[in-house]
């Protein structure tokens, strides 16, 4: 059985920097893919980037491009959402999937609260 764990969330103030990770275990990720999805007050969750385990590949939504980065540790099968320039909208419980290439995210963390304050 997949495991997702989230850490790193927090206060962090508007301009400012935060770096989540999400620990993975009882699978291989050789062939999977990861992502970052939040959920902002109000709003339903939402697309925030992610990564092919393989080749690194990335993608991005629009409203982060630029400010965030993803990677991961191989040796250490985590993975990591940089955050920078940080904005209130930003706020949100942000949760780290994954599944098989090909197959709709089916594994899911239980989330990490970040709030951005002015």
């Amino acid at each position: 059985q997949v495991r997702l764990t989230e850490s790193g969330g927090g206060l962090v103030q508007a301009g400012g920097s935060l770096r989540l990770s999400c620990a993975a275990s009882g699978g291989t990720f050789g062939s999977y893919r990861m992502g970052w999805f939040r959920r902002a007050p109000g709003k339903e969750r939402e697309f925030v980037g992610n990564i092919y385990w393989s080749d690194s590949s990335t993608k991005y939504a629009d409203s982060v491009r630029g400010r965030f980065t993803i990677s991961r540790d191989n040796a250490k099968k985590t993975l990591y959402l940089e955050m920078n320039s940080l904005k209130s909208e930003d706020t949100a419980v942000y949760y780290c999937a994954a599944a098989p290439v090909g197959d709709p995210y089916s594994y899911w963390g239980q989330g990490t609260q970040v709030t951005v304050s002015p």
